[in-house]
């Protein structure tokens, strides 16, 4: 059989850089991941282009875009070039230690509950790994998204994953400073915060949280109102330790302010349990060494 386009010397990892590229849309944050100049990657893909004879990506100053060829071949590329990482994975086992990139996303709440404590830990026991966290309130394809591993509720991981639970239970409350409380009175009712000055939360796809209170065994949403709308749930405590309002968080953000009685539980029995955090990463893929001792890791300290 005669190919058309035989691999030459540079071609597989100018095929690499496409995928990131393609999976970044962005040529700047290629280079971060590849360790290269974005001048460099961008001189990649165009004699990448030039050999094809095909342009793949449509470029402006603003944004960087597949053309049809150009998605044609992520879309064939992807999987073949997962089946050759998967390989190459699978020689771990005959290391004696984890290395390389490992990739985690995880929600803000996850990495100050799950990572924050073991970092060290697991730097020092493992020199040869990088680990890279990318913290944000937004639910992503972790595929897609060329990481290794995430972290989050156990009820928001697609089905498909392989979940390993490393919490219990999370639960959401609501909870106002002493000060805020003695001057409003203190809400009986979830209904009862219509009535109140409420910090809300956004999300980056820009959506806003409703609040989720158990009413009768069910879980019931309330649009709340007030006066501030922010996409961190450390400010949103910091705000109702300030008095400005009642803000509703995951309640391991507001330890260290209820033990010293900034921050006081409003509505604690409408309170909603969730199931807990867990560490999720695809079936099919092969589990590095350096995610295997991530694991071990957490399970030895959660």
């Amino acid at each position: 059989m005669k190919y058309n386009h035989q691999l030459k010397s540079g071609d597989m990892f100018a095929l690499t850089a496409f995928l990131v590229v393609a999976s970044q849309r962005s040529f700047r944050l290629a280079a971060v991941e590849l360790n290269l100049t974005p001048s460099a990657v961008s001189h990649t893909i165009k004699n990448l282009e030039d050999r094809l004879s095909v342009r793949l990506f449509n470029r402006t100053t603003r944004s960087v875009s597949l053309t049809d060829a150009g998605n044609q071949l992520f879309l064939s590329l992807q999987p073949a070039m997962e089946s050759v990482t998967n390989a190459v994975n699978q020689l771990d086992k005959f290391r004696n230690k984890p290395n390389g990139i490992l990739r985690i996303n995880a929600s803000e709440g996850a990495v100050k509950m799950i990572l924050k404590p073991i970092l060290k830990k697991f730097l020092d026991a493992n020199p040869d790994v990088h680990l890279d966290i990318v913290s944000n309130g937004r639910m992503i394809n972790i595929v897609e998204e060329n990481f290794d591993a995430g972290i989050r509720l156990s009820d928001d991981i697609p089905q498909e994953m392989v979940a390993i639970r490393l919490t219990p239970y999370e639960r959401f409350i609501a909870v106002a400073s002493p000060e805020y409380l003695e001057k409003f009175g203190m809400p009986v009712s979830p209904y009862d915060l219509y009535n109140y000055d409420c910090i809300k939360f956004r999300f980056e796809s820009g959506e806003i949280f409703q609040w989720e209170f158990s009413i009768n065994g069910a879980i019931k949403k309330f649009n709340v109102k007030g006066p501030l709308t922010l996409t961190d749930q450390n400010l949103m405590v910091e705000a109702a330790k300030d008095g400005i309002g009642i803000a509703f968080v995951p309640e391991h953000l507001i330890e260290t302010y209820l033990n010293s009685g900034q921050v006081v539980i409003v509505l604690e029995d409408y309170s909603p349990i969730y199931n807990g955090l867990s560490l999720y990463y695809p079936g099919h893929r092969h589990v590095s060494n350096a995610l295997h001792a991530l694991i071990e890791t957490i399970r030895s300290e959660v």
